[in-house]
């Protein structure tokens, strides 16, 4: 446990499984220890999150305001326009996804400023070239996406019944 531990407290990202494995040795139940670090770091102002396919700490939401406080640096808010959000979902429910398909879908071009800021967030990468006639780029989302938005996989996302429940997809 206190091997997962260390290897969590060292990164800045998510650690899969078979790094966390490779530490621990294949004998051990990374799941286990992952249970026993969580209910000893029980009441500790941070946490063990499992996001985009690993594990990294993070510090408990009730903090956020002391570390603003502390280390000066205000909201830190993505600043994307409700607008950008929408882009941002359609890449990642149709990744691979060009520009021209983003058109499509959203009957309007999607600027190259728009991608830029997404992609300068760390939001989206690009995938693999279209195989269609001039080989455009496509857009996928990036690990980054799954830890700010605090999800493991896109199979986490919320699926059309879940976002017409919220009010946020025409049925």
């Amino acid at each position: 446990m206190r091997r997962i531990e260390a290897v969590l407290f060292a990164t800045a990202s998510p650690v899969p499984r078979e790094d966390l494995s490779r530490v621990v040795g294949q004998g051990a139940s990374v799941d286990l220890l992952i249970d026993d670090l969580t209910a000893d770091l029980e009441g500790r102002a941070f946490e063990v999150a499992q996001v985009a396919g690993g594990w990294m700490f993070r510090t408990r939401p009730v903090y956020a305001p002391a570390i603003r406080a502390a280390a000066d640096v205000g909201e830190q808010a993505l600043d994307l326009s409700e607008f950008d959000v929408a882009v941002l979902g359609a890449i990642a429910y149709h990744q691979p996804i060009t520009r021209d398909a983003l058109k499509d879908i959203f009957g309007k071009e999607i600027s190259r400023d728009l991608i830029g800021r997404l992609h300068e967030h760390g939001l989206i990468g690009t995938g693999p070239r279209s195989p269609r006639r001039g080989a455009p780029y496509t857009y996928v989302t990036t690990e980054k996406f799954l830890a700010v938005f605090d999800l493991e996989t896109l199979h986490d996302l919320p699926d059309r019944e879940q976002l017409e429940d919220a009010g946020l997809a025409e049925g």
